[in-house]
């Protein structure tokens, strides 16, 4: 999701509600701390030097238990973050407090903002060796060959 996707969504409802990966939901009294630009300068591990660029959304709870956030106090808080900061239409994650910081990223589902689960992977597969998924095939099915089992046939 991106931030024009996320102040459409917010159009769209009254209460602003967080659900994480597992279906719990980030309990009703959290906070948005922090809306910025994350820009991360990298190299991996093939030796390419990359860019990006991602609009960073933390959310944080505390023991204020009456506190509600909007979703129109939610789109101010984006506005003013677009206004003073200039950020772009680039694709939002979202950090949340669980055993340790998580990175989550984000849609909308049925009136709900769902963190969804993230991935780290190698961006350069081709140079660092490591080999491309070899196909899953269901041992079931195969064809049972009446001769049974003979080099080169590919069953075994």
């Amino acid at each position: 999701m991106n931030l024009s996707e996320i102040k459409s969504a917010l159009s769209q409802v009254n209460e602003v509600i967080f659900t994480l990966p597992n279906g719990e939901q980030v309990p009703p009294h959290f906070h948005v701390t922090e809306v910025g630009n994350i820009q991360k300068h990298f190299i991996d591990c093939g030796g390419t030097i990359r860019k990006e660029s991602v609009i960073n959304f933390q959310l944080f709870t505390a023991t204020d238990y009456d506190h509600r956030l909007s979703a129109q106090k939610l789109r101010s808080i984006i506005e003013l973050s677009e206004e003073k900061l200039g950020l772009e239409n680039l694709e939002i994650e979202v950090e949340y407090q669980g055993d340790t910081i998580g990175k989550y990223g984000l849609e909308f589902q049925n009136g709900v903002f769902q963190l969804t689960s993230t991935q780290t992977d190698c961006l350069a597969k081709d140079k660092c060796g490591i080999p491309q998924e070899k196909p899953r095939i269901r041992l079931s099915t195969l064809q049972a060959q009446e001769s049974g089992c003979t080099p080169g046939s590919g069953c075994c």
